[in-house]
C-alpha cells in the first residue's frame, strides 16, 4: 500500500461525506444560449455600479474592511436599524451559514418547508444539525401550521423563505406574524428574502415584524435584483446580539472590498433598480398569464422566476424541448419546473416551446 493510496488517506467527517454535493444550474455553452436554470438577474450590473467597480480594482492589493462598515452603515440608513443590527457576508447563503453554525449544535433541529431553497438542509446537515422539511401546501405555499406544530424543544432556527424558491410563492405580512406568535421566543426564525425586490412587500414589513419579534433575522442578498451574483455579498438584519454571533460565526475577509464598493454603489441607485425591477414583473405577469392560457398550473410568483407544477414524465419531456431550443431551465425531480424571467425576446422563445409542448401529445406511457 502507497502513501497516495485512497484508503490511507485521512478521512472526512461522517456528515460530510453523507452530505450530496450542491447542483448549480447548467451554465449556457454559447452566446446563444437562453441560461435561466440559475436564478441570476438576466441584467448586468447598472452602470453606475460598474463604474464605481472599475475604481475599487485599483486598490485588489488592500484587505477588504472586515468589519463592512460602510456598507453596513449604509444599509442600516436605509432599514431604519442600527448599525449592530446588521451582519454582511459571502451572499445571503453565506449569512445563512453563518447563522446555522451559530444556532446549532449537533443533534439540534432546523425546520424549513420542502421545497425550498436546495442549500437549506446541506447547510444543516454539515453544522450536524438535523433536518426537519415540513411539505408545501396543495398550493405550494409555505403550511405555516404544520411549520409550527413541527417546532419542539430541539429546534433552534427556523427557516422561511419568503418569496419561496423555486415555487415562487408568498407569504404575507399578516400570516408571518400570526406565525411569529406560535412559535416560542428562544427559536430563532429567518426571514430569508433574496427575491424581496421582485415581490410586492415593501423593504421594512420584515423589519417591523423584527421590531415586535426579537427572534427575527431577516437575510438578503445583492445577488438577484442587484445583479451583484459573482460578487457575493448579502447580508443580516437582527437583533443585535442575534448580529454579533453571527458575525463571530463568520470567516474574516469573506466580502471583498469590490462587492462592498458595487453593494454601496447599487443601493444609491435605487431609481435606476426599480425601473429595472418593474420591467421584471412586467414580463412576470404577460408569462403567467400566457402559460395558464396554455394549461400549465403556474402558480403566482413574487420572485424574477415562474414555476410550473408537472410530473416526472412532463417535466423530462418540459426539458427536452427548452433544450433543443437552446434555453436551459431547473428541473425538480417530483416536483416541477422553474424557469428564470428573462429579455420579452427571450421569454418568448421559452412561451414558443412551451406552447409546442402542449399542443403535442405525450408519448405513450407518459403522464
Amino acid at each position: 500500500m502507497t502513501a497516495t493510496s485512497p484508503s490511507v488517506l485521512p478521512p472526512a467527517r461522517g456528515v460530510v461525506r453523507a452530505v450530496p454535493p450542491y447542483v448549480a444550474g447548467r451554465r449556457a455553452s454559447t452566446a446563444a444560449t437562453a441560461a435561466l436554470a440559475s436564478n441570476e438577474s438576466h441584467y448586468p450590473p447598472l452602470p453606475s455600479v460598474l463604474e464605481e467597480v472599475a475604481r475599487a480594482a485599483a486598490e485588489l492589493h488592500r484587505y477588504p474592511d472586515n468589519g463592512a462598515l460602510e456598507l453596513r452603515e449604509h444599509l442600516a440608513a436605509a432599514l431604519g436599524v442600527s448599525t449592530g443590527q446588521v451582519v454582511v457576508g459571502a451572499g445571503s447563503t453565506g449569512v445563512l451559514q453563518q447563522t446555522i453554525t451559530a444556532h446549532c449544535d449537533a443533534g439540534d433541529e432546523v425546520v424549513f418547508a420542502w421545497r425550498s431553497f436546495e442549500l437549506y438542509p446541506l447547510l444543516v446537515q454539515l453544522a450536524g444539525a438535523v433536518p426537519v422539511p415540513v411539505p408545501l401546501d396543495p398550493l405550494d405555499r409555505h403550511d405555516l401550521t404544520a411549520m409550527a406544530a413541527a417546532v419542539t424543544e430541539r429546534t433552534r432556527v427556523v427557516l422561511v423563505c419568503n418569496p419561496n424558491n423555486p415555487t415562487g410563492t408568498a407569504l404575507s405580512c399578516a400570516e408571518l406574524e400570526s406565525f411569529l406568535a406560535a412559535v416560542p421566543p428562544h427559536v430563532l426564525v429567518v426571514l430569508d428574502e433574496a427575491y424581496l425586490e421582485y415581490s410586492s412587500a415593501g423593504p421594512t414589513e420584515a423589519i417591523e415584524l423584527l421590531h415586535r419579534h426579537p427572534n427575527v433575522c431577516i437575510v438578503r442578498t445583492f445577488s438577484k435584483a442587484h445583479g451583484l451574483a459573482g460578487l457575493r455579498v448579502g447580508y443580516a438584519v437582527a437583533a443585535e446580539p442575534v448580529a454579533d454571533a453571527l458575525r463571530r460565526a463568520g470567516m474574516p475577509f469573506t466580502v471583498s472590498a469590490l462587492a462592498q464598493r458595487a453593494a454601496i454603489a447599487s443601493l444609491a441607485a435605487g431609481d435606476e433598480l426599480r425601473e429595472r425591477v418593474a420591467l421584471v414583473r412586467s414580463e412576470r405577469a404577460r408569462l403567467l398569464t400566457a402559460l395558464r392560457e396554455l394549461g400549465f398550473a403556474a402558480p403566482d410568483s413574487e420572485t424574477n422566476f415562474v414555476w410550473l407544477r408537472l410530473g416526472d414524465a412532463d417535466r423530462e419531456r418540459a426539458l427536452e424541448l427548452l433544450a433543443a431550443d437552446d434555453i436551459l431551465a431547473r428541473g425538480f425531480a417530483g416536483d416541477g419546473l422553474r424557469i428564470t424571467l428573462a429579455d420579452p425576446a427571450t421569454n418568448d422563445r421559452v412561451l414558443a416551446s412551451l406552447t409546442r409542448f402542449a399542443s403535442e401529445p405525450a408519448p405513450a406511457g407518459a403522464r
